[in-house]
Order: structure tokens, then C-alpha cells, then sequence
């Protein structure tokens, strides 16, 4: 296993972990562009640029881009979130050349006007699609509740509202202030053949113009709050809480994964024993999220209706219990053996160490083996889970219930 790294002169970033003994190789563009860098008057622009990438290039159609990608046999695809849109293909080895070729070529799109006003539907159906399914746009109201006017608190999908005014020319431009080669890494894993990426990145990409593609990197301290919508026709009570978080170059990350862990895993956790396992709850789990200069703790229940003010209330006495009376150190011993055994089962495959090598490349310039990232799992103590467990209150919430119900707060 080798990490290598080369900058292009243009200032595309080019990382891979070449595994001479893997099978199979993954490759990536990261961008380093997502909702949290539009403003109110293109909310939705990055994911619907995700789509315009795809509907062709000078050189390319639409059809010829998905021909192409099946003639390699590669499983590919693209996502768009608050901070970053991603393009990947995993394939064989024999054709890393001409992944490279296919991704970078989509990369510069013709962004043609008939292509856009037909995907714009598309789009519009999308939001309302996500709006019908559970829980109904409590994530998306939860965010921009908790974040108010700060940028992460966007949409990524926009409104229909802001998807319909759009137009070609605001996404053009939009594509013109983020998709800089200095904004963008070129990822890989697997069996990596580095300096033929390199010489192929540099001979699809070399051209490519650089410019400035600054972020608002700002810290947000977070709105505390409730919410509660009543939805008819809805079978189930769903609730979202935000509550604060490392940001993603926070050390105290590896910790505070472990204590969500031991709150809110989806199996053997405080809240899965105290919820799900007795029937109270179908579903109680605890995430954190780190974005740049930020992060946060998201708390996901659904349950019965009738069940929903007494689990938000056992919600809270879990959370209270664990800053007031911290945690055994076999909690933490089971968790550290939970998430050291997912990081290596991950591990093993390429497509998996893709996103992995990438995100961390792209959120803090850092390259970290699977060994590396158990380690710092294994290093963590009782004192260190009671350290961050003050310093980011979990009981210090936004948030926002959807239900047949509108529940009232105790």
C-alpha cells in the first residue's frame, strides 16, 4: 500500500492509495462545491449542475457518456451535498484510462439551454418526491433552523421556488466561480497505476483555467429550538435533533464518534436498548456530521404516534444521563471493537477507501491509513469520551417533529 500525491500546475490535486494487490480500482472528482457555497437567489444550483454534467459535452452526448461508461463496466454515479459534489466510476484496472477520460470530459459540460430547461423538471419532481417521503423534510427544515443564516443551513436540493427561477446563464456562471482545477482533487484507490493517472490528468485537465473559488468557512454556534408539524396521512412520528459537533479538523473527532456511538448506534447503543429493543421505537439512532469549521450531532426517531411525547422524553433523560454520569469503560470497549471492525471491513474494498481518501484529502489535506484511523480509535479513553461529551452538549437540541400529531414540548 502507497499514498502518492501530485499538483498539476493549474492546481488540480491528484491523490491515490495504490494496492498492487487489489483487483479492482476506484477514481473520483471531488469538487469542492456544494449548497453551502450558493446564495438564496441559486439555492439548488449544485446538485443541478450534478445532473447538466451528465447531458453532454463538446465532444460527448449524453448517450455517448452512459454507452461509454457501461462499455467499461464501471459501477458510476455522482452526489451532491452540503459541501462537495463528487463524480465517480469504479472499474478494472485496464481502463482507468479511459475513466479518466470520460470523468474529466464531463467535467467540462456544454451546459446547453434545451438540456437545462428539460432537467429543471426533472429536478422540481425531485423536491417534490423528497417531500413525500419520510420524514417529510424534517432533515432539510432541522438544518436551516439550527444553522439560521448561516450557509449550511442551504438546502441542497433548493426550492421549487429557486429551481424554477433559475436560469442557464446564473448556472454558467456559478460553474465559472467553483469548478476551478485548484478547487478539485482527482482521487483513486486500488490498483493504482499513479503515473499514468498523472500523465492522463494532466492531458485532460492541464488546460483547464485556475481561479479563486473562495468558502465562508465561518463557525456557526447553532440555534437551540422545537418545531412540531402536524402531516396528515402520515403513519409514523419522526423526529430530527441538532445538536453541536466537531468540525471535520476537530482531533476531537475520533472521540466524539465513539460517544454518539454509545448513545445512538443502531444496535447495542443506550438509546437502541431503551427504545428500539422494547418496541417503544422503530428506529433511534445518533450521528455526527463534520463539515469545514463546523460540525454537528444528529439524533433520528420514529415511532408510533401515540408514542411520540414519551420518547421525546426519554430522549432527553438519555441525554442528560450521559453528560451527568459519563459512561463504563465496557461501553467504550464495545464500541471501539464496533467501529475498529467497520473501518476494516470498509477497508478492503477499493470504491470504499475511495471515498475515503477523498473526502479526507479534500475536507483537511490529510492522508490516513486504515491501520492509522484504528489506532486513533484504540487511543481513545474514558476521560477523553466525558471531555468531549461537555464540551458538545447533546442535550442542547434543535428540534423538529412530523407526524400525524403536533406534539407539545414538556
Amino acid at each position: 500500500m502507497q499514498f502518492r500525491r501530485q499538483v498539476l500546475d493549474n492546481g488540480l490535486e491528484i491523490v491515490a492509495e495504490c494496492n498492487d494487490r487489489a483487483h479492482s480500482m476506484g477514481l473520483a472528482f471531488f469538487v469542492r462545491t456544494g449548497s453551502r457555497d450558493e446564495s438564496p437567489a441559486v439555492a439548488g444550483v449544485s446538485h443541478f449542475l450534478e445532473h447538466m454534467v451528465f447531458k453532454g459535452t463538446p465532444t460527448r452526448s449524453a448517450d455517448d457518456v452512459n454507452r461509454e461508461l457501461d462499455e467499461i463496466g464501471s459501477q458510476s454515479n455522482a452526489y451532491t451535498s452540503e459541501e462537495q459534489t463528487v463524480y465517480y466510476a469504479t472499474v478494472l484496472p485496464e481502463y482507468q484510462a479511459q475513466a479518466v477520460d470520460l470523468l474529466s470530459d464531463i467535467l467540462r459540460p456544454s451546459l446547453r439551454t434545451d438540456d437545462f430547461e428539460t432537467e429543471k423538471q426533472v429536478i422540481i419532481e425531485e423536491i417534490f418526491k423528497y417531500d413525500d417521503q419520510p420524514p417529510f423534510g424534517a432533515y432539510e427544515k432541522c438544518m436551516a433552523a439550527y444553522f439560521g443564516q448561516h450557509p449550511l443551513g442551504n438546502n441542497v436540493l433548493g426550492t421549487v421556488e429557486s429551481v424554477g427561477a433559475l436560469t442557464p446563464d446564473a448556472m454558467r456562471s456559478y460553474f465559472q466561480h467553483r469548478y476551478s482545477p485548484g478547487n478539485i482533487v482527482l482521487a483513486a484507490s486500488g490498483k493504482v497505476d499513479f503515473d499514468a493517472l498523472v500523465s492522463s490528468a494532466d492531458q485532460r485537465c492541464g488546460m483547464w483555467e485556475p481561479f479563486s473559488a473562495p468558502r465562508d468557512l465561518s463557525f456557526s454556534e447553532g440555534q437551540t429550538g422545537y418545531l412540531s408539524i402536524a402531516k396528515e396521512h402520515v403513519s409514523q412520528q419522526y423526529v430530527v435533533q441538532i445538536s453541536p459537533g466537531p468540525a471535520a479538523d476537530d482531533p476531537d473527532r475520533y472521540a466524539y464518534r465513539l460517544l454518539t456511538m454509545i448513545l445512538g448506534d443502531d444496535s447495542g447503543s443506550r438509546l437502541f436498548w431503551l427504545l428500539v429493543d422494547p418496541g417503544l421505537a422503530e428506529y433511534a439512532v445518533v450521528s455526527c456530521y463534520e463539515f469545514q469549521g463546523t460540525g454537528i450531532t444528529m439524533t433520528y426517531l420514529s415511532c408510533m404516534p401515540e408514542q411520540g411525547a414519551d420518547n421525546l422524553a426519554l430522549l432527553a433523560q438519555a441525554q442528560a444521563e450521559l453528560i451527568q454520569d459519563g459512561i463504563a469503560f465496557d461501553e467504550l470497549e464495545l464500541a471501539k471493537s464496533k467501529i475498529c471492525s467497520h473501518v476494516v471491513r470498509r477497508g478492503e474494498r477499493p470504491s470504499n477507501r475511495l471515498f475515503s481518501v477523498g473526502n479526507n484529502w479534500l475536507q483537511r489535506g490529510e492522508y490516513h491509513t486504515v491501520r492509522d484511523r484504528v489506532e486513533r480509535y484504540r487511543n481513545i479513553t474514558v476521560d477523553d469520551i466525558l471531555r468531549v461529551a461537555e464540551r458538545f452538549r447533546v442535550d442542547q437540541t434543535m428540534t423538529v417533529t412530523v407526524g400525524p400529531n403536533e406534539i407539545q414540548r414538556n
